[in-house]
């Protein structure tokens, strides 16, 4: 039988997209089941109207083909349930109160896929550590041991989960299949619902003599050790990746990874901008007037020479090319070259000069009035 799906949610054919979800969100509050008065029939009718009016797709498929528009080519496809009903497109956010359970009850059925197995999370998970180090060390580049908290590999059944002596046998729970099937009524039909045995974890064995370090899990809660090489040139926030140092897995499962995640601590001289250095360095009248190239000394440990520019303004800075931080690139750190060192020059008055320094201050700004 034809279904009028305009006529389902009581909007013309000519209906907005807002007129649609507005008619909608009415009729499925007045008719929700868990409602005085609701109608479960006339609820999945409702819902089966606005999967379709509210796809652009399915909505231009139905006007041309009908309610049937599933069989007419070009149809929902096979991940499309209940004729064309497509759960990852159901609008969950609009409901409150009484509505809040709709998206667990998708999402228990749809995870996986209907009826299919569901997925075992045995591997361990990732973890992200975070490590810090001096400008330094990111300049040359450092190993770094770091150690954490994680589930680790049970050392006592070496990640079996049971004792070596122990004897292997078929889960009573599931009989040897790993899964459970359970059978759940819905207010849109009734579904079976697989999940992980959880007395064998999803083997189907058990073993006669389990870990007790472990529960029979295989790892337990331990300190994670792992030594990292930092690359020269690694800016503040990049991240390196450990592979198979992060949660243990589960009964020999592989591991998952770690993440380093660096954090260069500051300095009291330099800033990093880029793959420039930057600093700021005070120098003196005295210095000016001499003429004195003056010192700075790099994150390298070398003295770097630093020549005061004349006739220029201070303002602006001195520029040392290629004396900035090792330059990388997303596949390697310090591909040889370098940004530049920017140095900008403090000038510092003094204080207070006493009569013989003025005296020289006065003759020596006649002169340079006279230049």
């Amino acid at each position: 039988m034809k279904k009028d799906y305009y006529d389902i949610l009581g909007v013309s054919k000519s209906a907005s997209s807002d007129e649609i979800k507005k008619a909608y969100r009415k009729l499925a509050q007045k008719y929700h089941p868990d409602k005085k008065g609701g109608d479960e029939e006339k609820f999945k009718e409702i819902n089966e109207a606005y999967q379709v009016l509210s796809n652009e797709k399915k909505r231009t498929q139905y006007d041309r083909f009908g309610s049937n528009f599933n069989q007419a080519g070009g149809g929902a496809g096979g991940g499309a349930g209940f004729g064309g009903f497509d759960p990852s497109q159901f609008d969950f956010s609009q409901f409150s109160g009484d509505f809040g359970d709709i998206g667990d009850i998708f999402g228990s059925f749809f995870s996986g896929g209907m009826g299919g197995r569901a997925r075992s999370q045995k591997r361990g998970s990732d973890i992200e550590v975070g490590v810090s180090i001096t400008l330094e060390e990111a300049y040359r580049g450092v190993e770094k041991k770091i150690q954490f908290q994680t589930e680790t590999l049970c050392n006592t059944c070496e990640g079996k989960g049971h004792l070596k002596d122990a004897t292997i046998k078929e889960c009573s729970v599931c009989k040897g299949s790993g899964e459970i099937r359970e059978q759940r009524r819905t207010m849109f039909g009734s579904f079976m619902q697989v999940r992980e045995c959880e007395n064998c974890l999803g083997t189907g064995k058990v073993a006669s003599k389990p870990c007790t370090d472990c529960q029979g899990k295989g790892r337990k809660k331990g300190t994670q050790s792992v030594t990292v090489h930092i690359p020269q040139g690694i800016r503040n926030g990049q991240v390196i990746k450990v592979p198979e140092k992060g949660q243990a897995g589960v009964l020999n499962n592989p591991s998952g990874d770690a993440y380093i995640r660096v954090r260069i601590e500051p300095h009291k001289t330099f800033q990093v901008e880029g793959d420039n250095l930057v600093a700021t360095k005070n120098i003196f009248l005295k210095d000016l007037l001499k003429e004195k190239t003056i010192s700075l000394t790099h994150v390298s440990g070398k003295s770097v020479t630093i020549d005061i520019p004349r006739g220029e303004s201070l303002l602006k800075p001195v520029i040392l090319k290629g004396e900035g931080m090792p330059r990388g690139n997303s596949f390697s750190f310090g591909g040889g070259s370098h940004g530049d060192l920017i140095v900008y020059l403090n000038l510092i008055t003094p204080k207070k000069m006493n009569k013989k320094a003025l005296e020289h201050a006065q003759k020596l700004s006649e002169e340079l009035e006279n230049e």
